[in-house]
């Protein structure tokens, strides 16, 4: 007999996303290049609905800007 309640233990991981990214995608790109640069931009939004957005996806799939600190 099965019990009642079924889990499934999911291991997560916290991915970090350095600032400044690339602000445009260049010829000879790799592919972790390109996704730097296609997340940096979302850390770029302007627009309040956006950012509120943007953070929300952030926090459910453990993404997290890191602004680099100038020396």
């Amino acid at each position: 007999m099965s019990t009642a309640i079924e889990y499934q233990k999911v291991m997560s991981e916290i991915v970090f996303v350095n600032l400044p990214g690339p602000q445009e995608p260049l010829p000879g790109m790799n592919g972790t290049d390109l996704l730097h640069g296609f997340l940096a931009e979302f850390s770029r939004a302007e627009s309040p609905e956006v950012k509120a957005f943007v953070d929300s996806a952030c926090l459910k799939w453990n993404l997290h800007y890191r602004y680099q600190k100038d020396s």
